[in-house]
């Protein structure tokens, strides 16, 4: 006999901070098409954000796009907030806002610089796990969830010459991956991250080198630089239950380097 019944269950909620282009619209992209509802935060190109939003909504599902600075701590928990209102439960957050800075020698890097960078990349991403825990933990009256850390290779490779700042955050990013993991893996919370290497996102252009990816490529075992939904795969099959035994990982996708 022919199974007719239809799944009623509610949909699963991802939030994706830096979610207007790049990594974070690829993955924010394969998710709706995976059947998630979406919420994205950006910065300053709303335009962008609106643009990813109504790819969205145009696999059916819900989304929302909410201008957050990663640095700004009251417009993090305005983001959590409006997701609550939009969307309810927060089921995985991927923590993917990021930023660089001109590519420069360590011994040239003010401290005005690394405080933006590590407020964006490190404890932007913290305070975001937070909310997102007090939402997911049975101790808040959730069920568990995901959260996905996005580090980088550069975090193993330290990036002489160019962005040691922008490593070290993403260091200090994998080291709290690990000890939260450890902290709520008794909440039915999982914690990993994802290492991308050398993909072709528009970062790039904001370190000075827009072709960056294209220099390098030939030093990656692979012998080319990533996609963003390449990456963004990564992302989602740790979302999923595909992933259910695995947390405080990292998953280099990197080409092999």
């Amino acid at each position: 006999m022919q199974n007719t019944s239809v799944d009623t269950s509610p949909s699963r909620v991802i939030v994706i901070t830096g979610g207007s282009r790049g990594v974070g619209a690829a993955t924010a992209r394969l998710a709706a098409a995976q059947g998630y509802d979406v919420a994205i935060s950006f910065v300053s190109n709303a335009a962008a954000a609106d643009a990813v939003a109504a790819d969205v909504r145009a696999l059916g599902r819900r989304a929302l796009a909410v201008q957050a600075d990663n640095a700004a701590p009251e417009q993090l928990a305005r983001f959590f907030e409006a997701v609550d209102r939009a969307l309810g439960q927060v089921d995985v957050l991927v923590n993917n806002a990021a930023i660089i800075a001109p590519q420069s020698r360590f011994e040239d890097i003010d401290c005005a610089r690394m405080s933006r960078i590590f407020a964006v990349n490190a404890i932007g991403p913290m305070l975001c796990a937070q909310h997102a825990a007090k939402r997911m933990s049975p101790r808040h009256g959730g069920h568990g969830g995901v959260i996905v850390n996005i580090s980088s290779a550069a975090a193993r490779l330290g990036s002489p010459n160019e962005y040691i700042d922008y490593a070290a955050s993403k260091g200090a990013l994998e080291t709290f991956t690990t000890g939260f993991a450890k902290e709520v893996a008794r909440e039915n919370i999982r914690v990993n991250c994802v290492r991308p290497g050398h993909i072709y996102t528009e970062m790039h252009a904001s370190g000075g080198e827009p072709g960056r990816v294209d220099r390098v490529k030939d030093s990656i075992p692979m012998g080319r630089g990533g996609q963003p939904e390449e990456v963004a795969r990564a992302i989602l099959w740790l979302a999923s239950s595909e992933a259910s035994f695995v947390t405080g990982t990292f998953l280099d996708v990197t080409g092999g380097k």
